[in-house]
This record gives C-alpha cells, structure tokens and sequence, in this order.
C-alpha cells in the first residue's frame, strides 16, 4: 500500500553542504523530518557537486518518512559561472556584467533540459539566453536556429 503524502519542501542546498542549520533545519523540523537523516542522505548523495547551488523537493510522508529529488543547478547560477561574474547586473539594459557564447548556452541548455519544459534543445536554448539577458549578461555570436535572410 502506497504511504500517505502529507507535504513537500522545495530548498536550494548547496551540494554536499547540507546541515541542521536554518533554513534547513527549521523547514524538516516543522514537517517532523529527521533533520539529520536527509543531511546525511542529501551530502552522500551530492559529494561530486560540491560548492554548487542544487534545488531539491523532499516528499514528507504522513510517517514522517521523506523521498527526495535532486534537480539540476538553476540557470542563473550556470550563466554566472559561464560568464565569470559575480553576479547579475543591477541594470541589464545597460550595464552588461558579462557575456557568454552560444555554445556554453547549448552546453546548459541540454543539461538543464530534464527539468525544464520544452521539447528541443533550441527552445532550451531561447529560454536559457532570455534568463541571461535579465541578468546583464549578453550572448555572443549568431544564434545557430535562426534563419538569415
């Protein structure tokens, strides 16, 4: 028989980082999670991402179990370390904080493809260029899916 969902939690966790402290803690406390179960469970399982930004949605079960899914490191965080910024321009329309190919937009665009909702890589793509632009960071070259006239 199948255990009764009573909740989720959406965090971003640095990856093999991962300890009681807010916001971690407070968030499983609450649901009745044991803390230091998933913290163990979630470093073991993110030790080869180290240091980078991972969202993960745990299923709280009524027995106070949990399941957990790691996805992929957000967009944002992909295009600044592409781009070699620190961060995101204050004013994107006119103070660019860096730039980044067409081909690191590919390489992002197609991992990041399982938790994004379209079905070709070029619209991926498109996705993944819009959030750089917003951020300030400008997309060198020619789009390879664009027709020229």
């Amino acid at each position: 028989m199948a255990k009764e969902l009573s909740g989720f939690i959406k965090l971003q966790i640095k990856g093999g980082a991962a300890n009681p402290a807010p916001p971690i803690g407070p968030a499983l406390g609450s649901k009745g999670v044991n803390i230091m179960e998933f913290c163990k469970q979630f470093n073991a399982r993110t030790q080869d991402k180290a240091g980078k930004v991972l969202p993960v949605v745990i299923s709280v079960y009524s027995d106070k179990s949990f399941d957990f899914v790691i996805k992929t490191p957000p967009v944002a965080s992909q295009l600044l370390e592409a781009s070699k910024a620190a961060k995101g321009s204050a004013e994107s329309n006119r103070k660019k904080a860096g730039s980044v190919t067409w081909d690191q937009v590919r390489k992002i665009a197609e991992e990041k493809m399982q938790d994004m909702n379209c079905w070709k890589v070029e619209s991926a793509m498109k996705m993944v260029a819009g959030s750089a632009r917003s951020m300030g960071i400008t997309v060198t070259g020619d789009a390879p899916f664009e027709v020229k006239i």
